[in-house]
């Protein structure tokens, strides 16, 4: 199938999968003697796992160790479960900070008017030094 055709059948960009092959995260397409990209079913599969490991926020870097192991059939699970657990480790501290950023925030706003006076406690807090 073309790439118009590789990219409605998994879901991803046609610039995206240009971009995978550029970046080594896919091996370039086959190309018909025209030029043209030609992907087989094997390699929409592959973009359907790389569309899915990034919906699921995995980096590029990591998406290749996980193409890795996922065509490894000699693969250890284990490896696989470290690598997931690694990421939800560094979600769950992407979650606090924004936590903490919200909380901060939604104090600011607290502390806001909100009326026709021009004070205002945010600009007030952005605008100091420091932060």
């Amino acid at each position: 199938m073309n790439i118009g055709q590789a990219a409605a059948a998994s879901g991803v960009t046609a610039k995206m999968i240009r971009y995978y092959e550029s970046t080594g995260l896919m091996a370039p397409a086959m190309r018909t003697g025209s030029g043209y990209r030609q992907y087989s079913e094997a390699e929409v599969q592959t973009l359907r796992f790389i569309k899915r490991s990034r919906d699921l926020g995995f980096s590029l870097g990591r998406i290749k160790t996980l193409i890795g192991l996922w065509q490894d059939t000699s693969r250890k699970s284990g490896d696989v479960k470290k690598l997931a657990r690694l990421h939800i480790a560094e979600l769950n501290e992407d979650i606090s900070k924004l936590q903490t950023i919200r909380d901060q925030l939604e104090h600011l706003a607290d502390c806001c008017h909100g009326d026709n006076r021009p004070d205002c406690p945010i600009l007030a807090d952005l605008s100091r030094p420091g932060r």
